[in-house]
Formats: structure tokens, C-alpha cells, sequence
């Protein structure tokens, strides 16, 4: 559909309605703009983020988007009904070349725990509609349905299971790292990235986020509810740890490198004013509350951690169980079990990136990428949380592109109690098609007790008592379409950490 022709559709299906949206505008500057789509995101009680970004020709190689070096005004509407009768805020952001052309609006004066929908205009281009929603009032505990998910690697595969996830219509959705792939592009993919090369510079980023964002199966699971998104290491490179590169391949100044993914990273998400970069730093750990039923407490496990042990890869490796090594660094460490320490909720979810549980080989080696580098970090995080008597902890991971469940151990050498649960999504495209017929478990790690290699996400329903798990899988991802199914169900109780039968 062309821009004219996309334009007339929209507003002769608004006729009557959101006047104030409606109201003539000079002549066009530009084609139609909203070519990446729309996005909420970090829910809470009274409001949320609102994103989009103005891109008329989002793959253009200097990855400003075919817009042009000028200040755009950009209206939003946020309605009760889909049908924008009621609007009930409205308001005008300014889109600046500085920031591509992005637009963040931080929406409040909502009611707590209902839907909305919302739209943007520029230039008299009206929006696709996004739908909403607030986070309950504290004191209030309604049921959540949340999905989580990681690793959409756009060569690897098409997103059917970004889909799957908007045709369920979630309450809130949690990506937790690897949105997109630095890498170059392949001769042997699906599909081919853009630009062909390693990204390593600002409008390299915004093409790659770029490219990504016109998928319409992403746009529609960023249109069917709020996202809370956290990176891993590929929206950078690949297992760097803080400053410290994996390999010296492309060659250059690392610090800048990292200062313009974390900005195209921003420029792409619908995060809060808080989480605005500053040069090569960015605090995207926080917390987003979801009424008194649950806390998530959303980790960053890159940009503070310390090198990987014994040169990375899986080792036998004394060295990673130094008391001094750490994941996530002192403060974001001091941090979390603060906050699990206030019991803001039923249940403290926490929301990161990497294989949190021990995962011991035949020959005992571990992952020094995981938290099996950093063992002391993590029995203290483990110590502590069960110190203060947090029964409900889940753990929810992404990173290695299988699903899994798993008891968590006070101690993994006795076995001796659980003191929570890890649930690991699969990746939406990462590792193609998978392989289901894989067996992946070991009488190593008797704690834990899922594995399934296929490509898909995960679903919970959470009340105040239980919390009902679905790993949910399509059977192939490089070809499109395929339906979703049920590959491994669980139930948590609120008050007895572990994974029960359903």
C-alpha cells in the first residue's frame, strides 16, 4: 500500500473522531513515517511510555530514516476506546534528528489496571493504533498474564512467534536481550541483515534496530500490549563484558562503539527519560511494579560485570568461584536485594540474560559467560533473598536458545533446598529451526528438569497463589506461519518454591 493510499485509509476510518488529531497540517515534508511501527512500555499504576520513530526510509545507510534535518512536531492520542471517542490525554512531542527522529512520551493521569490505545500523528500521517495497559493499583492483586522471550537473530529465521505472542493479547511482555544481532550479514541465512557488515558505528545501529522494527510480526507484538525490555551482549557484541571486547574484530575505540549502540538502543525502545544514555553508560536496570502482586526487577548482566573467567567459553575453571567476581556489579547487587528486601509484592520476578542456575557438563566444566563464572555472586543473591524469606522468586533468562526449568538450590552440591525457580525461554529465531527430538538434561544437574530445543517463548499466568508456566513453540522458523503448541507445562506456588505439576 502506498503512503497516499495507507494515509486515506486511516483517516476515512477515523472520519468524526479525535478531531483535535485531525486538525490540517501544512503540506507533507516527507512519505509516511511510521514505517517501524508503535510501542508502549514500563508500565505503571497511573500511565506508561509511549514510542515511535519517524523513519519514511528507515534502511537508508546514514540512519537518520529519510527524514529531513529539521524539528517535527508529533501529536499523540491516548483513548479508552479503540475507536478514539474518548480520548483522555493527549499532547505534542518534538522528534529531533539528534535523537533519529525518535519520540519517548511518558503518558500519566491514568486509571490503574485497564486498557487504552493509543495513536501518533506527524505531518498528517496518522499512526497504526498500539494497544495499552496500566499496572494495577498497590493493594490490588489481579491475575497477570505476562510473556517473556529473547534472541530474535533476523537472518536465522522469520519472527512467526513475535506473532504468536501479540495473538495472545498479554497484559505485559518482557524481552530480555539479543532485540537484535551486530553481526554481518550471511550468504547462507533466510534473510540478510543490513548494512551486510559488523555494525560498529551510531548509524550502522539505528539501520540494524532499523530493519528489525519494519518486521510486522515484531510491530504487531509491540502494538498488542506494554513491553519491559533488557539488553544482553548482541545489541553491542557478542559476550563483552563492561568495556572489555570479546574479539578486536572490526577494529576501533570500543567506548564509542558501545556509546552508540546504547544510543540507537534507546533511540529503538519504549523506555522511560531515565534510562537516556549518558555516552557509554546507560542504567537500564529498575524495577517495574505490578500492584501488590508482583515486583520485577529488571537486571543489567553486561555492563558491569567482570571479564569472563579463564578466557570465556565452558571450562573447568577454579577461577570463576573467587569471592571478589561479580555479575552485576556492588551497587546493582546492594540494589536488587534491597528491593526484594521490601516485599513490594507477592512475587519478586526477576528479568535478565543469563543461565542462572548450575549447569554442570560431564567432565564438570561450566559456562563462564553465565552466573556458573560468577558463583559467589550469585549465592549471595541466592543467601540473600532466602534470608529475608522471599518464597516467591522466579528467575526468568534468556540468552541460550532452548527452553528450561529449574529448581534453584541453596546449595548445588547438597541439594539441600529450594529456594526458588528458573524459567528459561527458547529464542524467537536464534539456532533456526531447532530440533525437538534433542535431549538435553543430565543426572549432573538433578535440580533441573526441562529442556525442549525449538524456537517460541514463554507464558505465565500469575494470581496470588500460583503461577501457571507455558513453554510455548513453533515448529519452524525459516519458513513462515507455522502455529504455536504447548512443549512443557508447570505450576509455581506462591509460598513453596520449585516446579510443580500442572
Amino acid at each position: 500500500m502506498t503512503s497516499l493510499r495507507r494515509r486515506t485509509f486511516i483517516l476515512g476510518g477515523l472520519t468524526g473522531v479525535g478531531t483535535a488529531l485531525l486538525a490540517p497540517h501544512a503540506a507533507n515534508a516527507f512519505s509516511y513515517p511510521f514505517t517501524l511501527g508503535v510501542a508502549s512500555g514500563d508500565p505503571a499504576a497511573d500511565g506508561f511510555v509511549l514510542w515511535t520513530r519517524l523513519a519514511p526510509s528507515p534502511l537508508n545507510a546514514d540512519g537518520l530514516g529519510g527524514m529531513p534535518d529539521t524539528a517535527v512536531p508529533v501529536e499523540w492520542q491516548v483513548a479508552a476506546d479503540e475507536r478514539f471517542t474518548q480520548v483522555v490525554r493527549s499532547g505534542t512531542a518534538t522528534a529531533v534528528r539528534t535523537s533519529a527522529h525518535s519520540v519517548h512520551v511518558e503518558v500519566g493521569g491514568l486509571q490503574p489496571g485497564r486498557e487504552y490505545w493509543y495513536r501518533f500523528r506527524a505531518s498528517g500521517f496518522i499512526s497504526q493504533v498500539g494497544r495499552a495497559r496500566t499496572a494495577p493499583a498497590v493493594g490490588s492483586s489481579p491475575e497477570l498474564t505476562m510473556l517473556f522471550t529473547s534472541c530474535s537473530h533476523y537472518e536465522a529465521g522469520y519472527f512467526t512467534a513475535y506473532r504468536r505472542m501479540a495473538e495472545e493479547r498479554p497484559d505485559l511482555i518482557l524481552h530480555l536481550g539479543d532485540y537484535i544481532y551486530e553481526g554481518a550479514a550471511s550468504s547462507t541465512a533466510v534473510r540478510k541483515h543490513a548494512p551486510t557488515v559488523e555494525i560498529d558505528d551510531l548509524a550502522d545501529y539505528r539501520v540494524r534496530h532499523a530493519q528489525y522494527k519494519t518486521d510486522p510480526d515484531l510491530q504487531a507484538a509491540h502494538a498488542v500490549a506494554p513491553w519491559a525490555p533488557v539488553w544482553d551482549d548482541h545489541e553491542v557484541e557478542n559476550n563483552y563484558a563492561a568495556l572489555i571486547r570479546n574479539d578486536s574484530s572490526p577494529a576501533g575505540d570500543f567506548r564509542a562503539r558501545r556509546t552508540a549502540a546504547y544510543k540507537a538502543y534507546y533511540e529503538h525502545m519504549p523506555l522511560r527519560a531515565a534510562q537516556v544514555p549518558a555516552g557509554a553508560d546507560m542504567q537500564l536496570y529498575r524495577r517495574v511494579r505490578w500492584g501488590s502482586l508482583a515486583t520485577f526487577h529488571l537486571l543489567d548482566t553486561r555492563q558491569y560485570r567482570d571479564d569472563q573467567a579463564c578466557g570465556d567459553g565452558s571450562k573447568v575453571c577454579p577461577e570463576a568461584d573467587a569471592p571478589t567476581r561479580t555479575l552485576t556489579g556492588a551497587a546493582q547487587e546492594a540494589w536488587l536485594l534491597d528491593g526484594m528486601r521490601q516485599k513490594l509484592g507477592t512475587w519478586d520476578i526477576l528479568g535478565q540474560q543469563v543461565f542462572f542456575a548450575q549447569k554442570l557438563a560431564a567432565d564438570g566444566a561450566r559456562s563462564m559467560d553465565a552466573w556458573d563464572g560468577y558463583t559467589a555472586n550469585r549465592d549471595r543473591l541466592q543467601r540473600g533473598w532466602d534470608a529475608q524469606g522471599n518464597r516467591g522468586t522466579v528467575v526468568l533468562t534468556g540468552d541460550v536458545h532452548r527452553s528450561w526449568a529449574s529448581n534453584l538450590m541453596r546449595d548445588y552440591t547438597a541439594q539441600d533446598r529450594i529456594v526458588g525457580t528458573e524459567l528459561v525461554t527458547t529464542s524467537i529465531t536464534s539456532g533456526g529451526d531447532g530440533n525437538a527430538a534433542e535431549t538435553g538434561l543430565s543426572a549432573r544437574n538433578p535440580h533441573v528438569k526441562f529442556y525442549k530445543n525449538q524456537r517460541g517463548y514463554v507464558r505465565t499466568v500469575t494470581s496470588a497463589t500460583r503461577m501457571a508456566v507455558d513453554f510455548r513453540a513453533v515448529d519452524r522458523v525459516t519458513t513462515r506461519d507455522y502455529p504455536v503448541k504447548t512443549v512443557g507445562s508447570y505450576v509455581i506456588e506462591a509460598d513453596n518454591p520449585g516446579l510443580q505439576a500442572p
